[in-house]
Protein backbone atom coordinates (compact mmCIF):
# COMPACT_ATOMS: atom_id res chain seq x y z
CA UNK A 1 0.00 0.00 0.00
CA UNK A 2 1.55 3.52 -1.05
CA UNK A 3 2.73 5.67 2.02
CA UNK A 4 0.40 8.07 1.05
CA UNK A 5 -2.73 5.93 0.82
CA UNK A 6 -1.79 4.31 4.32
CA UNK A 7 -2.14 7.62 6.28
CA UNK A 8 -4.96 9.04 4.10
CA UNK A 9 -6.54 5.73 5.90
CA UNK A 10 -4.90 5.65 9.43
CA UNK A 11 -6.29 9.58 9.41
CA UNK A 12 -9.67 8.58 8.62
CA UNK A 13 -9.49 5.64 11.09
CA UNK A 14 -8.65 7.91 13.81
CA UNK A 15 -11.34 10.32 13.08
CA UNK A 16 -13.94 7.55 12.72
CA UNK A 17 -12.66 6.08 16.19
CA UNK A 18 -12.81 9.89 17.53
CA UNK A 19 -16.24 10.28 16.54
CA UNK A 20 -17.28 7.08 18.06
CA UNK A 21 -15.58 8.17 21.17
CA UNK A 22 -17.74 11.81 21.05
CA UNK A 23 -20.76 9.56 20.70
CA UNK A 24 -20.18 7.48 24.38
CA UNK A 25 -18.49 10.50 25.93
CA UNK A 26 -21.28 12.65 27.92
CA UNK A 27 -20.43 15.56 29.31
CA UNK A 28 -22.20 18.15 32.01
CA UNK A 29 -23.79 20.87 29.70
CA UNK A 30 -27.01 21.83 28.19
CA UNK A 31 -28.47 22.99 25.48
CA UNK A 32 -30.29 26.54 25.09
CA UNK A 33 -32.18 27.00 20.98
CA UNK A 34 -34.88 29.47 19.60
CA UNK A 35 -38.40 28.11 20.98
CA UNK A 36 -41.73 28.83 19.42
CA UNK A 37 -43.17 32.32 19.12
CA UNK A 38 -46.78 33.49 19.96
CA UNK A 39 -49.20 36.43 19.23
CA UNK A 40 -50.47 37.71 22.15
CA UNK A 41 -53.64 39.09 19.92
CA UNK A 42 -54.30 35.94 18.03
CA UNK A 43 -54.65 32.37 19.34
CA UNK A 44 -53.22 29.04 20.26
CA UNK A 45 -54.01 25.59 20.09
CA UNK A 46 -57.76 26.79 18.63
CA UNK A 47 -58.48 29.61 21.27
CA UNK A 48 -57.62 32.72 21.97
CA UNK A 49 -54.15 33.65 24.25
CA UNK A 50 -56.41 36.56 25.94
CA UNK A 51 -59.78 36.34 26.46
CA UNK A 52 -61.93 39.56 28.25
CA UNK A 53 -65.26 39.15 29.81
CA UNK A 54 -67.05 41.95 31.43
CA UNK A 55 -65.51 44.50 29.69
CA UNK A 56 -65.94 46.39 26.05
CA UNK A 57 -62.93 45.30 23.89
CA UNK A 58 -62.30 46.43 20.62
CA UNK A 59 -60.36 44.35 17.44
CA UNK A 60 -56.69 44.45 16.71
CA UNK A 61 -54.56 43.85 13.57
CA UNK A 62 -50.22 42.82 13.94
CA UNK A 63 -48.24 41.25 16.34
CA UNK A 64 -47.38 41.25 20.16
CA UNK A 65 -45.46 37.89 19.98
CA UNK A 66 -43.97 36.48 23.00
CA UNK A 67 -40.67 34.44 22.54
CA UNK A 68 -39.46 31.43 24.15
CA UNK A 69 -36.15 29.75 24.79
CA UNK A 70 -36.40 25.48 24.48
CA UNK A 71 -33.96 23.84 26.42
CA UNK A 72 -32.78 20.32 27.08
CA UNK A 73 -34.51 18.20 29.95
CA UNK A 74 -32.69 17.97 33.04
CA UNK A 75 -31.91 14.30 32.82
CA UNK A 76 -30.61 14.57 29.33
CA UNK A 77 -26.82 13.32 28.99
CA UNK A 78 -25.29 15.39 26.08
CA UNK A 79 -22.28 13.70 24.26
CA UNK A 80 -19.02 15.31 23.31
CA UNK A 81 -20.31 15.42 19.50
CA UNK A 82 -23.18 17.34 20.83
CA UNK A 83 -21.65 19.54 22.65
CA UNK A 84 -18.95 20.48 19.64
CA UNK A 85 -22.05 20.54 17.56
CA UNK A 86 -23.74 23.32 19.61
CA UNK A 87 -20.95 25.19 20.09
CA UNK A 88 -20.02 26.15 16.47
CA UNK A 89 -24.00 26.30 15.89
CA UNK A 90 -24.37 30.17 15.08
CA UNK A 91 -28.27 29.94 16.94
CA UNK A 92 -27.47 27.95 19.49
CA UNK A 93 -25.78 28.26 22.55
CA UNK A 94 -24.46 25.17 24.88
CA UNK A 95 -23.90 26.23 28.97
CA UNK A 96 -23.06 24.60 31.81
CA UNK A 97 -26.08 22.17 33.36
CA UNK A 98 -26.08 23.84 36.44
CA UNK A 99 -27.04 27.06 34.92
CA UNK A 100 -30.09 25.52 33.57
CA UNK A 101 -30.64 23.54 36.51
CA UNK A 102 -28.80 24.39 39.58
CA UNK A 103 -28.34 22.25 42.49
CA UNK A 104 -29.22 19.20 40.97
CA UNK A 105 -32.67 20.82 40.27
CA UNK A 106 -34.91 17.93 38.55
CA UNK A 107 -36.88 18.47 35.58
CA UNK A 108 -40.19 18.00 37.49
CA UNK A 109 -38.81 21.10 40.07
CA UNK A 110 -37.96 23.29 37.21
CA UNK A 111 -41.38 22.17 35.51
CA UNK A 112 -42.97 23.40 38.82
CA UNK A 113 -41.19 26.65 39.67
CA UNK A 114 -41.49 27.63 36.34
CA UNK A 115 -45.06 27.12 36.17
CA UNK A 116 -45.30 29.34 39.27
CA UNK A 117 -43.25 32.05 37.83
CA UNK A 118 -45.55 32.10 34.59
CA UNK A 119 -48.80 32.11 36.76
CA UNK A 120 -47.16 34.84 38.93
CA UNK A 121 -46.19 36.92 35.31
CA UNK A 122 -49.64 36.69 34.21
CA UNK A 123 -51.18 38.23 37.39
CA UNK A 124 -48.59 41.30 37.14
CA UNK A 125 -49.29 41.34 33.53
CA UNK A 126 -53.08 42.00 34.44
CA UNK A 127 -52.29 44.31 37.00
CA UNK A 128 -49.63 46.53 34.79
CA UNK A 129 -51.95 46.78 31.88
CA UNK A 130 -54.66 48.30 33.82
CA UNK A 131 -53.24 50.09 35.91
CA UNK A 132 -51.50 51.97 33.11
CA UNK A 133 -55.69 52.61 31.94
CA UNK A 134 -56.34 53.44 35.31
CA UNK A 135 -58.38 51.05 35.98
CA UNK A 136 -58.33 50.45 39.91
CA UNK A 137 -57.00 46.63 41.02
CA UNK A 138 -57.38 45.29 44.62
CA UNK A 139 -54.19 44.03 46.03
CA UNK A 140 -53.82 42.09 48.63
CA UNK A 141 -50.69 40.41 50.84
CA UNK A 142 -50.75 36.73 51.24
CA UNK A 143 -49.36 33.48 52.34
CA UNK A 144 -47.83 32.22 49.20
CA UNK A 145 -45.95 29.09 50.96
CA UNK A 146 -45.62 27.22 54.10
CA UNK A 147 -42.28 25.76 54.42
CA UNK A 148 -42.87 22.12 55.93
CA UNK A 149 -41.69 21.81 59.64
CA UNK A 150 -41.82 24.99 60.28
CA UNK A 151 -43.62 27.07 62.98
CA UNK A 152 -46.12 28.17 60.59
CA UNK A 153 -46.72 25.36 59.30
CA UNK A 154 -50.53 24.60 60.86
CA UNK A 155 -51.19 27.87 61.51
CA UNK A 156 -50.93 29.80 58.37
CA UNK A 157 -51.83 28.42 55.25
CA UNK A 158 -51.26 29.48 51.49
CA UNK A 159 -53.83 31.95 50.73
CA UNK A 160 -54.44 33.42 53.62
CA UNK A 161 -54.66 37.48 53.60
CA UNK A 162 -51.88 38.93 56.11
CA UNK A 163 -53.61 42.46 57.34
CA UNK A 164 -51.01 43.06 59.98
CA UNK A 165 -47.84 41.90 61.94
CA UNK A 166 -47.84 42.37 65.52
CA UNK A 167 -50.74 45.29 64.67
CA UNK A 168 -48.65 47.37 62.33
CA UNK A 169 -50.64 47.20 58.77
CA UNK A 170 -49.17 45.53 55.98
CA UNK A 171 -48.97 46.84 52.52
CA UNK A 172 -46.39 45.12 50.43
CA UNK A 173 -44.90 41.28 50.98
CA UNK A 174 -41.39 42.14 52.12
CA UNK A 175 -42.91 44.12 55.30
CA UNK A 176 -43.69 41.05 56.62
CA UNK A 177 -40.31 39.70 56.69
CA UNK A 178 -38.92 43.16 57.71
CA UNK A 179 -41.83 43.18 61.16
CA UNK A 180 -40.79 39.50 61.49
CA UNK A 181 -36.61 39.95 61.80
CA UNK A 182 -37.43 42.95 64.34
CA UNK A 183 -37.68 39.74 67.06
CA UNK A 184 -35.22 37.25 68.20
CA UNK A 185 -35.34 33.42 67.53
CA UNK A 186 -37.77 32.15 69.87
CA UNK A 187 -39.92 35.40 70.63
CA UNK A 188 -43.74 35.65 69.76
CA UNK A 189 -44.76 37.38 67.00
CA UNK A 190 -48.75 37.86 65.67
CA UNK A 191 -50.43 37.53 62.74
CA UNK A 192 -53.58 39.30 61.70
CA UNK A 193 -55.36 37.79 58.84
CA UNK A 194 -58.29 36.99 56.69
CA UNK A 195 -58.37 33.26 56.09
CA UNK A 196 -57.92 32.19 52.76
CA UNK A 197 -61.48 30.30 52.93
CA UNK A 198 -63.25 33.58 54.02
CA UNK A 199 -61.47 35.64 51.86
CA UNK A 200 -63.15 33.45 48.73
CA UNK A 201 -66.10 33.58 50.10
CA UNK A 202 -66.28 37.51 50.40
CA UNK A 203 -64.60 37.82 46.66
CA UNK A 204 -67.33 35.50 45.52
CA UNK A 205 -69.54 37.56 47.66
CA UNK A 206 -68.59 41.16 46.23
CA UNK A 207 -68.46 42.14 49.82
CA UNK A 208 -65.64 42.86 52.83
CA UNK A 209 -63.94 39.90 54.50
CA UNK A 210 -66.36 39.08 57.92
CA UNK A 211 -63.78 37.49 59.60
CA UNK A 212 -60.64 38.27 60.86
CA UNK A 213 -58.12 36.55 63.91
CA UNK A 214 -54.85 36.34 65.38
CA UNK A 215 -52.55 33.96 65.37
CA UNK A 216 -49.69 33.95 67.51
CA UNK A 217 -46.40 31.91 66.44
CA UNK A 218 -42.74 31.39 68.10
CA UNK A 219 -40.42 32.42 65.65
CA UNK A 220 -37.03 30.50 64.86
CA UNK A 221 -33.95 30.82 63.44
CA UNK A 222 -33.36 30.64 59.83
CA UNK A 223 -30.57 27.86 59.19
CA UNK A 224 -29.11 29.12 56.52
CA UNK A 225 -27.85 32.48 58.50
CA UNK A 226 -25.19 33.03 60.39
CA UNK A 227 -26.68 36.20 61.88
CA UNK A 228 -29.49 34.29 63.50
CA UNK A 229 -32.16 35.62 61.74
CA UNK A 230 -35.75 35.06 63.09
CA UNK A 231 -38.35 33.57 60.65
CA UNK A 232 -41.62 31.53 60.93
CA UNK A 233 -41.22 29.64 57.99
CA UNK A 234 -43.55 31.07 55.31
CA UNK A 235 -42.92 33.52 51.75
CA UNK A 236 -45.42 36.29 51.52
CA UNK A 237 -46.96 37.46 47.73
CA UNK A 238 -49.85 39.05 46.45
CA UNK A 239 -53.10 38.62 45.31
CA UNK A 240 -55.23 40.62 43.58
CA UNK A 241 -59.03 41.30 42.39
CA UNK A 242 -60.00 42.60 38.86
CA UNK A 243 -63.19 44.05 37.83
CA UNK A 244 -63.34 41.79 35.30
CA UNK A 245 -62.34 38.31 33.82
CA UNK A 246 -59.17 38.22 31.93
CA UNK A 247 -58.31 34.70 31.30
CA UNK A 248 -54.33 34.14 29.44
CA UNK A 249 -54.57 30.15 28.11
CA UNK A 250 -51.00 29.33 26.84
CA UNK A 251 -50.06 25.86 27.37
CA UNK A 252 -46.01 24.19 27.54
CA UNK A 253 -44.83 27.65 28.31
CA UNK A 254 -42.93 28.18 31.63
CA UNK A 255 -40.96 30.99 33.07
CA UNK A 256 -42.03 34.96 34.02
CA UNK A 257 -40.64 36.37 31.02
CA UNK A 258 -43.90 35.91 29.11
CA UNK A 259 -45.15 39.25 31.50
CA UNK A 260 -44.57 41.93 29.43
CA UNK A 261 -46.11 41.13 25.78
CA UNK A 262 -48.69 39.94 28.10
CA UNK A 263 -49.33 43.45 29.40
CA UNK A 264 -48.97 44.76 26.15
CA UNK A 265 -51.51 42.65 24.10
CA UNK A 266 -54.35 43.41 27.07
CA UNK A 267 -53.97 47.33 27.31
CA UNK A 268 -54.29 46.71 23.29
CA UNK A 269 -57.66 44.68 23.58
CA UNK A 270 -58.97 46.79 25.98
CA UNK A 271 -58.56 50.02 23.73
CA UNK A 272 -59.42 51.21 20.61
CA UNK A 273 -57.33 51.01 17.21
CA UNK A 274 -53.96 48.86 16.57
CA UNK A 275 -51.10 49.03 19.04
CA UNK A 276 -48.64 47.94 16.28
CA UNK A 277 -50.93 49.75 13.37
CA UNK A 278 -50.43 46.12 11.95
CA UNK A 279 -46.23 45.77 12.12
CA UNK A 280 -45.24 42.88 13.11
CA UNK A 281 -43.55 43.42 16.91
CA UNK A 282 -41.52 40.90 18.80
CA UNK A 283 -40.29 40.64 22.58
CA UNK A 284 -39.54 39.61 26.05
CA UNK A 285 -39.57 41.07 29.71
CA UNK A 286 -40.51 40.40 32.72
CA UNK A 287 -42.98 42.29 34.21
CA UNK A 288 -43.98 43.50 38.21
CA UNK A 289 -47.36 45.14 39.02
CA UNK A 290 -45.60 48.79 38.74
CA UNK A 291 -44.97 47.83 34.56
CA UNK A 292 -41.44 47.37 35.28
CA UNK A 293 -39.86 45.52 33.17
CA UNK A 294 -36.52 43.04 34.25
CA UNK A 295 -34.38 41.28 32.69
CA UNK A 296 -35.03 37.77 31.04
CA UNK A 297 -32.05 34.80 29.93
CA UNK A 298 -31.43 33.76 26.25
CA UNK A 299 -31.75 37.12 24.38
CA UNK A 300 -30.18 35.70 21.79
CA UNK A 301 -32.54 33.05 21.28
CA UNK A 302 -35.16 34.60 21.25
CA UNK A 303 -34.11 37.22 18.98
CA UNK A 304 -33.03 34.56 16.41
CA UNK A 305 -36.50 33.02 16.93
CA UNK A 306 -38.68 36.03 16.76
CA UNK A 307 -36.96 37.25 13.63
CA UNK A 308 -37.05 33.45 11.69
CA UNK A 309 -41.05 34.07 12.52
CA UNK A 310 -40.92 37.73 10.80
CA UNK A 311 -40.75 39.91 13.25
CA UNK A 312 -39.76 43.75 12.53
CA UNK A 313 -38.96 44.95 15.98
CA UNK A 314 -37.94 43.20 19.28
CA UNK A 315 -38.79 44.98 22.63
CA UNK A 316 -35.86 44.16 24.43
CA UNK A 317 -35.19 45.02 28.04
CA UNK A 318 -32.82 47.19 29.05
CA UNK A 319 -30.48 45.10 30.85
CA UNK A 320 -30.58 42.80 28.25
CA UNK A 321 -29.74 45.45 25.18
CA UNK A 322 -26.07 45.04 25.57
CA UNK A 323 -26.02 40.67 24.65
CA UNK A 324 -28.80 41.30 22.52
CA UNK A 325 -27.22 43.83 20.26
CA UNK A 326 -23.51 41.83 20.18
CA UNK A 327 -25.26 39.89 17.36
CA UNK A 328 -28.80 41.32 16.30
CA UNK A 329 -30.06 39.11 13.53
CA UNK A 330 -30.17 41.08 10.14
CA UNK A 331 -33.50 42.87 9.62
CA UNK A 332 -34.28 43.17 13.30
CA UNK A 333 -34.66 46.27 14.80
CA UNK A 334 -33.86 45.84 19.20
CA UNK A 335 -36.08 48.50 20.84
CA UNK A 336 -34.72 49.52 24.66
CA UNK A 337 -37.47 49.42 27.24
CA UNK A 338 -37.66 49.59 30.98
CA UNK A 339 -41.44 50.12 31.53
CA UNK A 340 -44.63 49.15 30.34
CA UNK A 341 -44.76 52.87 29.53
CA UNK A 342 -41.20 52.92 27.11
CA UNK A 343 -43.13 50.49 25.22
CA UNK A 344 -46.20 52.06 24.63
CA UNK A 345 -43.90 54.82 23.34
CA UNK A 346 -41.99 52.76 21.45
CA UNK A 347 -45.23 51.50 19.28
CA UNK A 348 -46.33 54.51 18.93
CA UNK A 349 -43.64 55.50 16.98
CA UNK A 350 -43.62 52.19 15.02
CA UNK A 351 -47.09 52.43 14.07
CA UNK A 352 -46.83 56.30 12.94
CA UNK A 353 -43.84 54.83 10.62
CA UNK A 354 -41.50 57.71 12.62
CA UNK A 355 -39.06 55.69 13.83
CA UNK A 356 -36.19 57.94 14.06
CA UNK A 357 -36.46 58.42 17.70
CA UNK A 358 -36.67 55.20 18.92
CA UNK A 359 -34.30 53.91 21.53
CA UNK A 360 -32.48 51.46 20.42
CA UNK A 361 -30.26 49.20 21.60
CA UNK A 362 -26.17 49.47 21.06
CA UNK A 363 -27.08 52.97 19.98
CA UNK A 364 -26.42 56.25 21.55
Amino acid sequence: MPRRTATMLASTLMLIALLCAGVFITVPYAEMSPGPTVNTLGDHGGEPVLRISGRKTYATTGHLNMTTVRVTSADYNMNLVEAVYGWLSHDNKVVPHDTLYPDGKTEEQSTQENAEEFSQSQESAKVAALEELDVPVQSWVIVSTVLKGSPAEGKLHAGDVIKAVDGTTVKQPGDVAKLVTQHKAGEKVVFTIVPAAEQAAAEKANRAPNKKQDVTITTTRSADDRAERAIVGISAGTDHTFPFTIDIKLADVGGPSAGLMFALGIYDKLTPGSLTGGKFVAGTGTIDDDGKVGPIGGIEMKTVGARDKGAQYFLTPADNCAAAAKDTPEGLTLVKVGTIGDALNALKDIRSGDTSDLPQCGKK
